[in-house]
């Protein structure tokens, strides 16, 4: 290499060398490039927290409707008209199919015909009894005289009860004749079918023409308004668990709360589980279906008090957990011993104080005792 070259090679690392120590190349560093002579690094922070700590296990659980069932004919008869499809949603009492009725017509008018029967029976015992006590008194008024016999007195007292047994054999068959009209008053209401609760008709079991008799189902009904959330929970996991208490919920991505209503006291002997019923709170256009999944946040214990750290302000350095304090505009690194992680954060058993904060954003690169810069917060 002569002489001229290596003037030009040497005057080249010089200005590379002034270029890397100017101000201006400084000043173009990003967050977090402080060196080690104090400049300050752009950081984001968070503070130590200390507040109730509930550590939860996630828990796979299903939508149960609190009513779902066949609806049954009451009486027995043909399908004369079915008013609903698979699928309608149906009220209280809303007629889902109605049976031949006129056999159950001509029953009523027949059991109404007997109930005046006995009616007029009844009016005409009444009158024999009250004609037979005016005679038997008359024979009493002539006891005293020469006129009054014996044995026709004794003929019309016997005539007086036996008329008064009439009166009440008479009424006796009016009571079985009213409760025969009203059975077939019941059947002839009961020849229209309604629904026992809200729901949706989730199955037709019979069509028009068929023959039903009495129990014979007509349709499903799921009630989806009225529900409740059934989990079964490891028996391991139900010490955080009790009549009352708020669970996270998650359904079709959104959080809601659910309070526990019951703990079957009936454990699976091979999956060791229990079944807990829930009721969750969701509004009135959150309509889901029976046996939809849903993901329960099971606490694994009652809530306690704990210091809490946010899980981005904890790095690893030199194989121990450290997180970085910001203090008179410098980041101290101090080790931490840390618990469980509690949604986010980290309990710390040891290592930090509540009220002190961390530095959650541009701690990669930090060193002990940096200079700093507070930008916004986590």
């Amino acid at each position: 290499m002569t002489s001229a070259n290596k003037i030009l090679l040497a005057a080249a690392v010089l200005a590379l060398a002034v270029h890397a120590t100017s101000p201006a190349h400084s000043q173009r560093r990003g967050p977090g490039d402080g060196d080690a002579r104090g400049l300050a690094s752009v950081v984001v922070i968070d503070p130590v927290r200390k507040e109730p700590a509930i550590q939860t296990v996630p828990v796979l659980g299903r939508i149960v409707p609190m009513r779902v069932g066949e609806v049954s004919a009451r009486i027995a008869g043909s399908v004369e008209k079915i008013h609903v499809e698979v699928g309608d949603r149906v009220g209280t009492g809303a007629p889902l199919a109605t049976l031949d009725t006129e056999v159950l017509r001509w029953e009523r008018t027949m059991r109404a015909a007997e109930v005046a029967e006995q009616q007029a029976r009844i009016l005409s015992a009444e009158a024999q009894v009250a004609l037979a006590r005016q005679e038997l008194q008359r024979l009493e008024d002539l006891r005293n005289s020469a006129a009054f016999s014996a044995a026709r007195y004794d003929d019309k007292r016997r005539d007086v009860d036996r008329y008064d047994s009439a009166v009440g054999e008479a009424k006796a068959k009016l009571v079985f004749a009213q409760a025969n009209l009203r059975l077939a008053e019941w059947a002839l209401r009961h020849a229209v079918i309604r629904a026992p609760f809200p729901g949706v008709i989730s199955r037709r079991h019979t069509e028009i023409g068929a023959y039903l008799k009495v129990g014979d189902a007509l349709v499903s009904v799921i009630n989806d308004t009225d529900i409740e959330i059934e989990a079964d929970v490891p028996v391991s996991q139900l010490a955080g668990l009790a009549p009352g208490s708020q669970v996270s919920v998650e359904i079709r991505g959104e959080v809601v709360d659910a309070a526990v209503r019951a703990i079957i006291p009936d454990e699976d002997p091979l999956a060791r589980t229990r079944a807990v019923r829930l009721i969750p709170e969701i509004g009135d256009g959150f309509t889901l279906a029976r046996n939809e999944s849903v993901r329960l946040r099971v606490p694994t214990g009652p809530p306690r008090e704990a210091v809490t750290v946010h899980k981005d302000a904890v790095v690893m350095r030199e194989g121990r957990r450290v997180v970085f304090v910001v203090a008179d505009e410098r980041a101290e690194m101090r080790a931490v011993l840390l618990g469980d992680a509690l949604d986010g954060r980290f309990e710390v058993l040891e290592g930090l104080s509540p009220g002190e904060v961390v530095v959650v954003r541009g701690n990669e690169r930090l060193r002990d005792q940096q200079a700093v810069r507070v930008e916004g917060g986590a």
